[in-house]
């Protein structure tokens, strides 16, 4: 295998040292090393992507492969495809959202994505990283509808066969969205069904979909940071604001992860920021999970005391005081129905404090820690908290706070304050509260 590029070690540094916390990105890449390679990531690349940030994503699998990590590579070309049906005058009709492909339309889908391909792999190639193209040969299809559709295809089967040994090579397998009749007649095959196909083949970890937008945005134009199906989905299917095409993707995402273990994930974000989606907890983008149902307590009556217990302390790694639950004065506690993620709000003076934000280590990675912030700071506009100043999730925290004052071994954190007179006193009162931990 060659060696990385000096720019790809460069890229690789930057991003390294704006993730500030080391201990994190080990945790993921032994989660995502320990896994078969062909499972770690199906990453599909729209053809955009391909036209506008071609460098970006050539470094971003670069960075993936040089840290022991092989993504399979997915691509489309619709925009390529449209400008080169243009200048041939070739007029292809769309029903149900699907281009209609005649054999004019296939010999010029055939041309562009061998076109994208090698493009694709030539840049990957440049970072230092092996990559092998593969136009067709994965994807077995059959005739969606040969008198409606034409040369459109969909997924019968896939030959892992081929995705493995590339893999085994050291290289990252770059394929397009081209199935293989019986008899050899080339069809083509909707990116999102293709990648659906190749998904519940291999069941990876991790399906990512770099988009030039970075995530499904709200009703603000914003990207969403994560959405727990479990809790989120029927929510988002009745939201006026959720339109055609955001609905069609989530129903879509949905029954690709209906078909994968629990453990696995959808990532919606852009080259750039893919490395800080799969290796922090912050993300950058859109997370996708099943998820699980998020509870709410505003007292300690339907709380399991032992489970709580059990994930503060495997998340801090740290024996809590035996009078900690005793002196607990609950607010809210946001807590997953399986007792994997939870913050817990007291209410101390007159003040709200966030006590605990613990997820396990399992869990990291997988939204819960995201749906969970993003419900109690939605109910909770001013709150309190602290965490020990050396503690690397402070990057997450400083990013959310609205504040902040290291107070000797802590720093005070706040959410939501303005007056800086009631600022200074309440800093000095969360600094002096008492350890909740032994030792």
């Amino acid at each position: 295998m060659t060696a990385p590029t000096l720019a790809t070690r460069q890229t690789i540094v930057e991003l390294l040292s704006n993730m500030q916390d080391a201990k994190e990105i080990r945790s993921y890449l032994q989660r995502f090393s320990a896994l078969d390679q062909t499972r770690f990531a199906v990453i599909k690349i729209g053809g955009a992507i391909l036209q506008e940030q071609l460098k970006e994503t050539a470094d971003a699998l670069a960075f993936l492969h040089t840290v022991g990590l092989t993504p399979i590579v997915i691509h489309g070309g619709g925009p390529q495809l449209d400008a080169v049906l243009k200048e041939r005058g070739v007029e292809t009709p769309k029903i149900d959202g699907l281009r209609v492909t005649d054999a004019a339309t296939m010999d010029a889908a055939r041309d562009v994505f061998i076109g994208e391909n090698i493009k694709l792999v030539e840049a990957v190639r440049a970072e230092g990283v092996e990559a092998d193209g593969i136009v067709a040969g994965v994807i077995e299809a059959d005739y969606l509808d040969k008198e409606k559709y034409g040369f459109v295809g969909e997924p019968t089967n896939i030959r892992l066969g081929m995705l493995k040994s590339i893999v085994s090579s050291g290289a990252v397998p770059i394929m397009t969205c081209l199935g293989i009749a019986p008899g050899g007649q080339l069809l083509n095959i909707n990116g999102d069904s293709a990648t659906r196909a190749v998904v519940q083949a291999l069941q990876p970890m991790k399906v990512i979909f770099l988009t030039g937008a970075g995530g499904l945005l709200d009703k603000h134009k914003r990207p969403m940071q994560s959405i727990n199906l479990a809790s989120d989905y029927e929510k988002l299917m009745k939201a006026e604001w959720v339109n055609g095409g955001m609905r069609l993707k989530l129903q879509e995402i949905k029954r690709l992860l209906d078909s994968l273990p629990l453990t696995s994930s959808v990532s919606i974000t852009t080259p750039k920021e893919l490395i800080r989606e799969l290796f922090t907890h912050g993300g950058s983008g859109t997370l996708i999970r099943q998820g699980e149902a998020i509870r709410t307590f505003t007292s300690k009556a339907r709380l399991d005391r032992q489970r709580t217990e059990g994930l503060i302390e495997q998340a801090f790694g740290r024996k809590l005081k035996p009078d900690w639950w005793d002196g607990l004065d609950i607010h809210q506690v946001y807590m997953s129905e399986k007792y994997r993620a939870g913050a817990i709000l007291a209410r101390i003076d007159d003040f709200i404090y966030l006590d605990k934000f613990a997820v396990t280590e399992e869990a990291r990675g997988e939204g819960l820690s995201r749906t969970i912030w993003r419900q109690f700071t939605k109910q909770n506009p001013v709150f309190w908290w602290r965490s020990r100043t050396v503690n690397g999730f402070n990057a997450f925290y400083n990013d959310a706070c609205t504040g902040s004052v290291k107070r000797g071994m802590w720093t005070v954190f706040w959410i939501g304050e303005k007056d800086w007179g009631r600022i200074e006193k309440t800093v000095d009162r969360v600094a002096s509260l008492p350890a909740s931990f032994e030792g």
